[in-house]
């Protein structure tokens, strides 16, 4: 039996395709800083993040002696019937909570839940593991306060690009530690390879914000550096959301395959001409793409049962 790519492709999509097309051949895709002057040039020249209303709430949490910062988004008008912590992109080094505050205060009216997004520290003033210490951090904060803060247990994590890396991790030190909370998983376009060892990984062997996020790691097939590698049993469910014009294409396939061969109920969502980070872009496609992650978290029942110990 032979297949391709655009097998894999929902048909429902394919009119979208033209104006996808459109949009990216008028605009200009760049790489993202390659040095560190350049980051800090990149930083020194971004435009303050889009204001929500209603604005976000401000918060810290700390455990044992880690202070995380957050902001929280809850629904308008409504209990909470669920909560999402979202953790955002921009290559390990770049980005920020309040970048995600429009759509974060979507998601939380849309599907009436709390959306908790992450202020992890970035590199490469703080090196791995600065940021997945500090996703963890808010992961066992809610694990422990989302029913008696939000009013209910049910816990879902979400990411896009470096964020769906961090989610990823943070799903594999949560069941580590024997917890889980987390009924569900919405990973967009993720990094899993750091290594440079595979196909996948050698696509971005040079970034500067492998070098940045990485620091001094001498293995970078690490599982928590490059999920892949791990041992993905017993995590929940997940949907992957990726382009098929993505880079990290190949990267997103293989995680998703390993998924699927570790038990793991995966639900793999290629979208037609679409590059890297194109759910943030103003088409129709990505529209599509947020519609279907709102659609597949409004359908995940709850939180899971508590494993037996063996």
């Amino acid at each position: 039996m032979k297949f391709g790519l655009t097998d894999l492709i929902d048909p429902r999509l394919l009119p979208l395709v033209d104006e996808s097309r459109a949009f990216y051949a008028q605009r200009v895709a760049g790489r993202g800083p390659g040095g560190w002057e350049e980051l800090r040039a990149v930083r020194a020249d971004a435009v303050g993040p889009a204001q929500s209303q209603p604005p976000a709430v401000e918060e810290v949490v700390v455990i044992e002696g880690r202070r995380v910062p957050l902001r929280i988004h809850t629904p308008t008008g409504r209990a909470a019937t669920g909560v999402v912590m979202e953790i955002h992109g921009g290559g390990f080094y770049m980005g920020s909570a309040a970048g995600s505050d429009v759509r974060n205060r979507r998601l939380a009216d849309a599907l009436g839940v709390a959306v908790v997004s992450v202020d992890y520290r970035l590199a490469p003033e703080h090196p791995w593991p600065a940021a997945p210490d500090d996703c963890e951090t808010a992961a066992l904060w809610l694990a422990e306060h989302a029913e008696d803060r939000f009013g209910t247990p049910k816990l879902s994590i979400a990411g896009f690009s470096a964020g769906a890396t961090l989610a990823m991790t943070t799903l594999l030190r949560l069941r580590t530690q024997g917890i889980f909370a987390v009924d569900s998983a919405v990973l967009q376009f993720g990094t899993y390879d750091l290594s440079a060892r595979t196909p996948a990984g050698r696509l971005i062997a040079d970034e500067y914000f492998l070098e940045a996020y990485a620091g001094t790691a001498s293995d970078r097939t690490h599982p928590d550096l490059s999920p892949v590698y791990a041992d993905l049993a017993d995590l929940p469910p997940v949907l992957m959301v990726v382009g098929d014009a993505d880079i990290l294409l190949q990267d997103n396939l293989a995680m998703a395959a390993r998924l699927s061969a570790s038990g793991v109920d995966v639900d793999l969502r290629i979208y037609p001409d679409s590059p890297h980070g194109f759910t943030a872009h103003p088409t129709s496609m990505a529209r599509a793409a947020l519609d279907d992650i709102e659609a597949w978290l409004n359908g995940r029942p709850g939180p899971r049962a508590p494993r037996e110990q063996a």
